[in-house]
Formats: C-alpha cells, sequence, structure tokens
C-alpha cells in the first residue's frame, strides 16, 4: 500500500496535503495522527501536526487511476465541473476519454482550447506514474466542435488554393489540429498540405499540385 507522511498548522490541513501527495479522497485512505502539534507563544516552540496517510484503496487499471486523477485535479482548483468517462468500445485501445461538464465547465477550455491542452498534458503526466495508456480530455464536447470547425475550414482553403493556384498559410495550431487539416485536405486531389516552424509555432501551408 501507497503510504506518506505530511505536516501542516493543524492535523486537518495536515491530512488535506497527505491526501493530496496521494491523489486520494479521505475514505480511501487510513490517517494515523503521529503529532498533534503545539500552537507555541507568539510563534516561539510552535511544532506543525504531523499525519501518516495510507492508501486502503488502491486504484489499478487506466479508468480507474485516470478517472481518481481527473476528479481530484478538478476538485483541488475548485472548479464546479464533473467528468464522466465515455464508453470504451467508442475510444482507441488504451485510451480513456472523459467529457467534462458543469457551472465552471466553460473555463477550462480557454483560449482556443489551450487550457485545456495544458490541463490534458498535467492528468496523462499524473496517470503515467502508476498506469500505461492515455487520457483524452473534452469539456462539453467542444473538442469535436474545433475539429468539426477545422473540417470546413481545411475544404474552403482546399479550394481557394486549387482555384487561384497562390499557396495559403494557416495560423499555428497544436499537433492534433494540424493532423485534422491534413487528414481532410488528403482527399482532396489538387492540393498538399506541408508543415514548417517548430513547437507551438508550427504551422501548415497549404499548396496546389504541380503537374
Amino acid at each position: 500500500m501507497e503510504t506518506t507522511e505530511a505536516t501542516g498548522r493543524t492535523v486537518e490541513e495536515a491530512i488535506e496535503i497527505a491526501l493530496e501527495q496521494l491523489g486520494a479522497e479521505r475514505d480511501q485512505v487510513e490517517i494515523e495522527v503521529i503529532s498533534q502539534g503545539k500552537g507555541g507563544i507568539l510563534g516561539f516552540g510552535a511544532e506543525p501536526a504531523r499525519v501518516r496517510a495510507t492508501l486502503t484503496i488502491s486504484p489499478s487499471g487506466l479508468p480507474a487511476v485516470s478517472k481518481l486523477v481527473v476528479d481530484n485535479l478538478l476538485r483541488s482548483m475548485k472548479v464546479s465541473a464533473q467528468a464522466s468517462a465515455r464508453p470504451q468500445d467508442s475510444v482507441e485501445e488504451g485510451t480513456v476519454e472523459f467529457d467534462i461538464a458543469g457551472e465552471d465547465a466553460a473555463l477550462l477550455i480557454g483560449r482556443r482550447g489551450e487550457t485545456l491542452r495544458v490541463l490534458q498534458f498535467i492528468v496523462n503526466l499524473l496517470v503515467s506514474q502508476r498506469a500505461d495508456g492515455r487520457v483524452v480530455l473534452d469539456v462539453e464536447g467542444y473538442r469535436e466542435r474545433r475539429y468539426d470547425a477545422l473540417r470546413i475550414l481545411a475544404s474552403r482553403v482546399a479550394e481557394r488554393v486549387a482555384a487561384t493556384g497562390n499557396s495559403v498559410t494557416l495560423e499555428p495550431m497544436p499537433a492534433n489540429e494540424r493532423r485534422i487539416i491534413h487528414i481532410t485536405m488528403a482527399e482532396h486531389p489538387e492540393v498538399t498540405t506541408e508543415s514548417t516552424g517548430m513547437g507551438e509555432s508550427r504551422k501548415i501551408t497549404v499548396s496546389p499540385q504541380r503537374p
């Protein structure tokens, strides 16, 4: 079983810190109070409270671990939102997808999905310490709406390039969005696509097919 020790100004604060370290709920751990701590006089002689927390329910497997991580992260961010896993038969093997919904869910998207990408990165980093696989996050269907918009954009740009014979360079996009553009335009016989640039500045140039 996984165990950690934590200190705080009070026993309750030490317990909360221990729960964060373990990424667990209160009913998933056994708490041992090592020291109640001392308040001291005018700050002198004060000692922190110390507790030892041991997981009594150790989640295993990608779905269980990822759900625990996502729930704890949302709670620590103090947002009013809940995550629900999509059916496993609708996603790729070795992947778990969550849709986040709730009063504060929109705050997790950010400008063009930037906050959502960062949140997904953090979740995958934490999950990788306990399970193998990949976690995909979405907020109230935002990701699919964005992908639909990108497919429409790709089709329109492809027609423009084919009609004018002039290349068009799109704005920088993350890898998952560039992939949508590449896949959509691969079906067009009169244009080609190429990614250029580095890191977050990487963008797609759409050019007419040369005879």
